[in-house]
């Protein structure tokens, strides 16, 4: 008898049925900073370090999703991308479907079911027993209620009517749930579909006053172009893509490149002022373009330059990716996106993941709300393409990042003091140098550790005495 509750056990937790019931967490809502620059949440600084985990509520039974969000909150992340509805015949690990007869205004609610139960729960109970355990372990989650290419499919299976009717179950079921931030859209342009952007925008902000709404647009645009004078819309993310230089040819795109912080330096300029953050840059092991898979793939070294440029230039956080994370590639799949060939719980742990944490405690080791991109730091050229040089400073301190680690000249008069004290920081290790105090002079010369390659990037801090 003993053997066989022992194997009813690990049977159980194999599926992903064993598991501890889990209560709501309250954590402080996050708001914007007085400034409309950034977030604040508990009146602390909140910097925004997501995780891009699309397809988390279909892909992953609970016990896989306590292993990802375990990861992700020892990591340092805080904010989790998800999608609610990938597919209009949505079904989850379990094969619960989330909506009847795939009609987006008909979830499919089973009555009387327990979300924290081991088997008397629906679709709708797995997204709530996976955001109240991300609540348990301090983790926000961005919720997309319904990804762009559902809107778009040729069926109309999203029209704005239905679209009313669906926003308006998930604000009411989210309503109490104090870690939801609501990310309309999903990988579209604004323009495509508008009218039920703006239906499912102005219904959650509705039914829910308190929490922070923005939109997901497709590659190489940004929320900014369409929704920034929404009263929906809290702030504005941009998705700078996968695409290299050579690859930016699209007629329809800005040229930016791979020049990410250009996109922040639009949003930066409008009014009214909002927060702005890179919420799909190259994800860690895509292919270049993402479409052929015998390209080279993104490094480490790539997410690091894409976080530094655009929070330097003046973003209020960064989002990661990781391209067999964000599918939850597992060995059961029949086949994978994008030429995925590692499992997303092996490729959890990559480089580029476990060094995003040392981005956000450099933010957050100095003043943060009065921080702000002032390129006047550099004296000279700033550079182009990997060479460019993005400063950014506060009342009392400079942050001045090269990716290439070539000797750059910096202009101190913004800052105070009649002596300054160098550093570097290495955004491979977030080790720091011991630091150099000198005479404050015009213009200072520095050189970063190491020959100058791409991928031999620092941060050079520079503190007023």
């Amino acid at each position: 008898m003993l053997k066989k509750i022992t194997y009813i056990v690990l049977l159980l937790a194999t599926v992903g049925l064993a598991f501890i019931p889990v209560k709501q967490a309250v954590l402080p809502g996050i708001k914007i900073s007085e400034n409309s620059r950034y977030f604040t949440a508990d009146n602390k600084p909140f910097f925004w370090l997501g995780d891009t985990g699309w397809l988390l509520f279909s892909k992953l039974n609970r016990a896989e999703a306590e292993k990802y969000l375990e990861a992700r909150r020892r990591q340092g992340f805080n904010v989790i991308q998800v999608m609610v509805i990938h597919d209009i015949k949505e079904t989850n690990f379990y094969g619960d479907s989330a909506l009847v007869a795939s009609n987006i205004a008909k979830p499919k609610v089973t009555e009387g079911s327990n979300p924290a139960s081991a088997t008397e729960y629906d679709y709708w109970d797995h997204v709530d027993y996976i955001v109240d355990l991300a609540a348990q372990k301090g983790l926000y989650m961005a919720l997309v209620p319904v990804w762009g290419s559902v809107v778009k499919s040729k069926n109309h299976d999203v029209p704005a009517d239905k679209a009313k009717v669906y926003a308006d179950f998930l604000a009411k079921r989210y309503k109490d749930r104090s870690n939801v931030i609501w990310m309309n859209g999903g990988d579209i342009a604004g323009s495509d579909s508008t009218k039920v952007w703006n239906t499912i925008g102005s219904t959650l902000r509705a039914e829910n006053p308190d929490k922070l709404i923005t939109y997901h647009p497709r590659g190489r645009t940004q929320s900014s172009t369409w929704f920034h004078n929404e009263k929906w819309l809290d702030f504005n993310t941009f998705q700078s893509g996968h695409r290299t230089y050579a690859q930016d040819t699209s007629k329809k795109d800005l040229k930016y490149g791979e020049d990410n912080w250009k996109y922040v330096n639009v949003d930066y300029n409008k009014t009214p002022v909002k927060p702005t953050l890179d919420a799909e840059p190259s994800y860690e092991k895509i292919p270049y373009g993402l479409h052929d898979v015998k390209l080279p793939r993104w490094k480490a070294a790539d997410v690091r330059r894409y976080g530094y440029w655009s929070v330097f230039a003046g973003a209020c956080g960064y989002t990661y990716g990781n391209n067999d994370v964000m599918q939850m590639h597992k060995r059961t799949d029949k086949g994978s996106a994008y030429g995925s060939k590692e499992y997303w719980y092996q490729s959890i742990n990559d480089p580029g993941a476990q060094q995003m944490i040392y981005l956000k405690k450099l933010m957050l080791s100095r003043s943060y709300y009065d921080r702000m991109p002032d390129q006047s730091l550099i004296a000279g050229k700033q550079g182009t393409r990997y060479n460019y040089l993005l400063a950014t400073r506060g009342k009392n301190y400079a942050f001045v990042y090269t990716y290439t680690g070539k000797k750059f000249v910096v202009n101190t008069n913004s800052l105070p003091g009649n002596k300054i004290k160098s550093s570097w920081f290495n955004p491979r290790t977030g080790v720091i140098t011991a630091g150099v105090t000198q005479a404050k002079t015009k213009t200072i010369s520095f050189n970063p550790p190491g020959e100058p390659k791409n991928g031999n990037d620092w941060v050079l801090i520079l503190d007023a005495v």
